[in-house]
């Protein structure tokens, strides 16, 4: 699938979805090391990150072409605002998973809905003006934070635990991939499936990575973690940085 007409999002490949990945599961440990380790809390931690995405949103929205650096920071800032904010609702609003999940997929589904009533498609590869853009960064955003809260139902109150939540989101998305390949079903509809379930995926794998071993982690630490997963983002993202400069010079 090759770039928008907007030229300003990427290549849906296989290295987008590595990259979406890594920097949701980032979203998870950046979150809660701020949140918890730092003991910020999740209301102040939430406004930080939204603080965080409005600015890296609005260079995004004027710039004129497609950076690598400013896409993938309003991606890991959608990642870590998504993630506070379902904790806050979850957690300390005292809404549960459950019930925090079932409001951000009505919410989502509300966006998604009048987006695709005013642009007429959703589908990321029809985005041709700023408001087709700002409905595609506000999906994202309240996509992120329905994975927090789903990937947080799976690894506590589903029973499953954290890698068990991974290792069942691993096989949706297995799914969605035959899907793509091997029927005729909706692309559009299988990338946002995708795009959801991606970040539920990058949190039960972030937990797996920070919890205590008791708690079915490997305590690797917040920390360390989301050092790790930034430099793994940012060689991913010199690569992309090479492949574009590349393919410009060859034109």
């Amino acid at each position: 699938m090759s770039t928008t007409a907007f030229h300003k999002l990427p290549e849906i490949a296989i290295s987008f979805w590595i990259m979406k990945i890594c920097a949701t599961t980032l979203g998870e440990t950046g979150g809660d090391l701020l949140a918890q380790t730092m003991k910020v809390g999740y209301a102040i931690s939430s406004l930080i990150f939204l603080g965080f995405f409005f600015l890296m949103f609005f260079i995004q929205i004027v710039s004129k072409k497609y950076n690598p650096i400013i896409y993938w920071l309003v991606i890991i800032a959608t990642s870590t605002a998504g993630t506070t904010i379902s904790d806050f609702m979850d957690r300390t609003l005292g809404l549960g998973y459950a019930k925090g999940s079932f409001i951000l997929v009505a919410l989502l589904i509300l966006i998604l809905g009048i987006w695709r009533l005013t642009e007429k498609s959703i589908s990321v590869t029809q985005i041709q003006s700023v408001r087709a853009e700002s409905f595609y960064w506000v999906a994202i955003l309240f996509s992120n934070t329905l994975g927090t809260a789903l990937g947080d139902f799976l690894s506590d109150d589903s029973g499953l635990g954290f890698a068990g939540g991974a290792v069942l989101i691993g096989s949706l998305l297995l799914l969605i991939i035959l899907a793509h390949y091997f029927t005729t079903f909706s692309k559009v509809v299988l990338f946002w499936l995708a795009f959801i379930l991606t970040r539920p995926f990058g949190a039960t794998f972030g937990d797996f990575l920070t919890k205590p071993t008791d708690q079915g982690g490997l305590n690797i630490g917040t920390a360390f973690s989301s050092i790790f997963l930034s430099l793994v983002i940012l060689a991913l993202m010199y690569r992309e940085i090479r492949h574009l400069n590349h393919r410009q010079n060859l034109t």
